[in-house]
């Protein structure tokens, strides 16, 4: 996290506002690449279990042993862990807020619109 927890008390609200959209969206963007890196590597897999000959122990063996796939998985493993570390941000900003009592504008429902104050 680049700020620590004092200092997200002290900020204004809308910074604070401003600063969970920013870990919200930093947090869904590394989700995608992680999500499409692990996809990758299951269809790198499907592909190598498909291309190597022998019966279907002998290509299960290939995929496990196969060095590139293993190298592949300890990067999505390492994207994970950078992912959680993320949510954990966000999660404690969301806290921030919630503590707080900063939620922006209350929605205001139809039957409260339509009567007029004081009556």
């Amino acid at each position: 996290m680049t700020m620590s927890v004092e200092q997200l008390w002290s900020l204004p609200g809308t910074a604070l506002v401003g600063a969970y959209a920013e870990a919200r969206r930093r947090y869904a963007e590394k989700k995608f690449e992680r999500d499409t890196q692990r996809a990758r590597l299951e269809w790198m897999r499907a592909k190598l279990f498909v291309n190597t000959q022998g019966n279907v122990a002998e290509r299960k063996m290939a995929v496990d042993v196969s060095e590139e796939l293993a190298r592949k998985g300890q990067e999505v493993r390492e994207m994970t862990r950078d992912l959680d570390m993320l949510k954990i941000d966000v999660d404690v900003i969301d806290t921030m807020i919630r503590l707080r009592g900063t939620h922006g504008d209350q929605p205001v429902h139809a039957d409260e619109a339509a009567e007029p104050e004081g009556e």
